[in-house]
């Protein structure tokens, strides 16, 4: 099975709370709303909320510092001689389909099922995620400055070649694009895109139970949808002269890998037999069944209390002779 050697190595993540076999049913959906607990959710995880606050100032830092200027020589320039295209897929449109489009996702089977669990634990989930990823992407960017396939006609918008003594190009295009040219590896639409949609793919595949081993077929398909969109996006930064074909698939590892531990921190493992949940839910509902139990013993004690008072008051008396 696909996923279930993948995480089979990931068990130990969140071992303590991983939830029984056949222990709890999909039985208090609907109790658990955005009204009557979405304050407490959200009160109790706002320490990461700020953690996430602080993983965006980083990100946005990351984006003000140069990358490294690695040596570019006469000789290197023929294998970064590809055009200088436009991007098949905007920057703008990355965080739309990795973010906002999850999201929407689990917006609708909140509506389905109700669950504010499921809905804060997923969006927090998706933008550790997203987030942890660009941080990575972008910090290896920095710090390797590995010139794009299209980097020539970065340095060198005219044509016109220009050397130092020592070999290395003198660039005299854009501050801007030349900057950009030197942060070919790893592919950072490849990594947000697998990170995001990776996310959704593992998401779904819990919610419809694909590996519930009932052999449909359909369902893998719909699980294999947002991986396969994922791809198709690296593919055509390659295919735009961007990024060579390393980068993307630096990229895609990072992004998978990432959404795999962050998806494990919130829910169980997707072939589990209650991986539709997320561990805080079946807290919730064994929480909300011990007390709902509690409250049965205390109301059966008040009656057996309330028919003692009665028989003693009428003179007679329920113990045995």
């Amino acid at each position: 099975m696909v996923f279930g050697s993948f995480f089979s190595s990931l068990k130990f993540w969140g071992k303590s709370q991983e939830p029984q076999r056949g222990r709890m049913q999909e039985i208090d959906l609907g109790v658990h709303t955005i009204r009557s607990h979405g304050g407490s959710v959200a009160t109790k995880h706002k320490h990461d909320w700020i953690i996430l606050v602080i993983l965006v100032g980083i990100e946005i830092g990351l984006q003000l510092i140069p990358p490294f200027y690695r040596y570019v020589g006469r000789d290197m320039m023929t294998d970064l001689k590809y055009p200088f295209n436009d991007n098949t897929v905007p920057v703008w449109s990355v965080p739309i389909y990795a973010v906002l489009l999850p999201i929407i996702v689990f917006v609708c089977f909140y509506m389905k099922r109700t669950c504010v669990y499921d809905l804060h634990h997923s969006i927090l989930g998706l933008l550790f995620t997203v987030l942890i990823t660009g941080i990575i992407t972008d910090s290896i960017k920095l710090a390797t400055g590995r010139p794009r396939p299209n980097f020539y006609w970065r340095c060198f918008p005219d044509g016109k070649e220009l050397y130092d003594a020592l070999g290395g190009v003198i660039c005299h295009g854009k501050l801007g694009e030349v900057k950009e040219g030197h942060k070919s590896f790893p592919s950072g639409h490849t990594s947000w895109s697998f990170a995001g949609l990776g996310f959704l793919s593992l998401y779904l595949s819990g919610k419809i139970k694909a590996f519930n081993r009932e052999g449909h077929v359909a369902k893998l398909c719909l699980v294999f949808l947002p991986l396969l969109a994922a791809c198709l996006v690296g593919i055509s930064r390659v295919d735009d002269y961007w990024h060579h074909w390393q980068d993307v698939f630096a990229g895609a590892l990072i992004g998978l890998f990432v959404a795999a531990f962050c998806y494990r921190q919130f829910y169980p493992n997707p072939y589990h037999e209650e991986g539709w949940g997320p561990y805080a839910y079946f807290v919730a509902a064994q929480e909300r069944g011990q007390q709902q139990n509690g409250d049965v013993l205390r109301t059966m004690s008040l009656q057996v209390d309330s028919t003692s008072l009665e028989n003693m008051e009428s003179g007679t008396s329920s113990a045995p002779r």
